[in-house]
């Protein structure tokens, strides 16, 4: 007799920490379905008919929010994305108020991107519909994490054992604060490495200050852009230095594995932390990792939606 799955039992996604392996499991097994519905003529389905969605992005996003408008689109949801920058918050409205407003239209699901850290788990205190971190400063990005993790299952099969480098402005990306600990979750060896200012005071993961002796040995490595826009004055490196010693370019690669893929959230700065011959190369997923994203998307709202019923 088949094993029944229990129902999800989240009603926000906030952090990668809140999912137990089970969880992700699931969601990586819908987005595998997703995945190969998106590749075929006949993309939407209707389970989540009725239901409404909205993205509120409080900074500029192009992969993360279109990847959500196609997701909730394709579920068959009502989906509608507040035009900030036209909106009542360059009057000066409060992020509440806005949450506030938006959360009276009765959606079902709201999706945060925000500055401030915290700012997500804040949203799911006020509202009565599902919020979706999409984004929280510094601190979390839940469901890039999902999509950069999925998209390393598709290419192995497995994570358990698996070496995988993030390298670049680790302190200050949020993408770094959910890949972490949800790549450790499930079974990678996962290092970082960067310079000085731009490594964490702590974290879980092995941190090197060398850029070819972290790689050595990695099957996969992630490279981040500088996040200048979280940052304090003159606390980036001097930018030479930094292609010098931290760009990823042919050569570098050269000296990893042969078989070592490539990996990037995006935006890219190209020629800053990646060449182009790099990022276009035939080990990069970084195209892989966009696809992956309406797929996981998907799962995650289906799922969130299911709770509710």
């Amino acid at each position: 007799m088949a094993a029944t799955i229990p129902p999800f039992p989240h009603r926000h996604l906030i952090s990668v920490n809140a999912l137990s392996a089970a969880e992700v499991k699931e969601i990586f097994a819908r987005a595998e379905n997703h995945w190969r519905r998106n590749r075929e003529t006949g993309k939407r389905t209707d389970a989540l008919t009725g239901r409404s969605i909205v993205n509120l992005f409080f900074e500029p996003s192009t992969r993360t929010l279109l990847s959500f408008e196609l997701a909730g689109k394709r579920l068959g949801a009502d989906v509608a994305t507040l035009p900030l920058a036209e909106s009542s918050v360059k009057k000066g409205e409060s992020f509440e108020d806005t949450l506030y407003t938006v959360d009276a239209m009765q959606p079902d699901a709201i999706i945060v991107r925000h500055r401030e850290i915290g700012a997500a788990r804040a949203a799911s205190e006020l509202v009565s519909a599902s919020v979706v971190n999409a984004g929280d400063g510094v601190a979390e990005h839940p469901t890039q994490a999902l999509l950069d993790a999925f998209t390393l299952q598709q290419k192995w099969g497995s994570l358990e054992g698996r070496r995988i480098l993030i390298c670049g402005d680790i302190a200050h990306s949020r993408v770094a604060g959910s890949d972490i600990p949800l790549l450790t979750q499930l079974g990678a060896d996962v290092r970082v490495a960067g310079p000085e200012v731009f490594l964490p005071e702590s974290t879980a993961a092995e941190t090197f200050n060398d850029f070819d002796t972290a790689l050595q040995g990695c099957d996969a490595v992630m490279m981040l852009r500088i996040q200048r826009e979280r940052m304090g004055e003159n606390q980036a490196p001097h930018l030479e230095d930094y292609v010098r010693d931290w760009r990823l370019d042919a050569g570098r690669l050269g000296r990893a594995k042969p078989d070592t893929l490539i990996m990037h959230p995006g935006p890219m700065n190209r020629d800053v932390e990646i060449t182009s011959e790099v990022a276009d190369h035939p080990r990069s997923v970084i195209r892989a990792q966009v696809e992956s994203g309406v797929a996981v998307r998907m799962a995650v709202l289906e799922l969130l939606m299911e709770a509710r019923a």
